[in-house]
């Protein structure tokens, strides 16, 4: 009889700290769960009063003719209707905005990638100098980089035409000319690399060691190891910027704002531009808002299509996707 009831007196207190732990558990979580939502709550405020709320009226706005400050009727969808068949500067705008992206995004990948890898070393003298120098220009005020290149592309006076004419090499016109207006503003993108190198940086540092030292062992040089080690484990980092710098470069807009004013001859008349125009130069607010939405669309499309494209360049170590 003792035995059993050792037995029940053991069985009921193991049962009772199990409650209390339990039940300090659930407190200790809910506790935390409070603080994490009291934390939170500034983002999330900041969320829906300046983007959700934000959004959702241009929404709205993109199916009636408001012009700025004056309320507008319901005209369903007849916005749309007029970018799509009559508005001369939609697939200009356009046109303009693609081939900014198509030689900006690559560009800026390949020469933030190449200066990680060269800036990858603690051997190299200085490397943490040189790394700030290079992050240095990503840090400064877009209007005051914009207003500096304006100098440096000036046809008589700035300085890259002054290298040219030492290298004896005639004069570009850069952003004062059509042709080279957008090639122009997305050779000067490189000059904002910093951000994107420290990323390519951060991702190279985690490459294991014994992955390199496994193709040494194999007999495999550099190019080896950067072709079947380096590669394929930054794809992850790779993906992640391209994603940021194609959505980025869709909605460029500062350069054309300071620099070119769209020009010359809507040689750099970008989407987003385009819209800001309609806005507050023609006082359009619903129809600038229906072009709001179309790129809205254009920006999920492409992310849309590099994540489903990913599975079959992206690699991921096991348990890291």
């Amino acid at each position: 009889m003792y035995k059993y009831y050792c037995q029940y007196t053991l069985v009921f207190k193991w049962g009772e700290n199990l409650v209390k732990e339990v039940s300090f558990k659930n407190k200790k979580k809910n506790y935390e769960e409070k603080w994490g939502w009291f934390f939170a709550a500034p983002a999330i405020i900041g969320f829906l009063v300046f983007t959700a709320v934000p959004m959702l009226m241009s929404l709205y706005l993109s199916f009636t003719n408001t012009t700025l400050g004056v309320d507008g009727a319901f005209i369903g969808i007849e916005n749309f209707k007029t970018i799509f068949t009559t508005d001369p500067f939609f697939k200009l705008s356009l046109g303009v905005t693609f081939s900014y992206v198509v030689l900006a995004v690559p560009l800026n990948l390949i020469c933030s990638f190449s200066v990680a890898l060269l800036l990858n070393t603690e051997r190299l003298k200085g490397v943490r100098f040189y790394r700030t120098i290079v992050y240095l220009p990503g840090i400064v005020p877009a209007v005051a980089n914009a207003f500096l290149w304006k100098w440096l592309f000036n046809p008589d006076l700035g300085l890259l035409n002054k290298i040219l004419s030492f290298m004896h090499v005639p004069a570009q016109q850069w952003i004062y000319s059509k042709s080279s207006v957008v090639p122009s503003l997305a050779f000067m993108g490189i000059w904002g690399i910093g951000a994107n190198m420290i990323i390519f940086l951060a991702g190279l540092q985690g490459v294991p060691r014994s992955l390199y030292e496994a193709i040494e062992v194999d007999g495999g040089n550099v190019f080896h190891k950067f072709i079947y080690c380096t590669l394929p484990m930054m794809t992850p980092t790779i993906f992640f910027t391209l994603v940021m710098g194609i959505i980025g470069t869709l909605q460029a807009f500062y350069q054309a704002f300071v620099m070119t004013d769209g020009g010359p001859n809507n040689g750099s008349l970008f989407y987003a531009y385009h819209i800001y125009r309609t806005a507050f130069s023609s006082n359009k607010m619903g129809y600038a808002s229906a072009l709001s939405w179309i790129l809205f669309v254009i920006v999920i499309f492409f992310t849309f299509i590099i994540f489903k494209t990913s599975n079959s360049w992206v690699y991921y170590p096991e348990g890291e996707n």
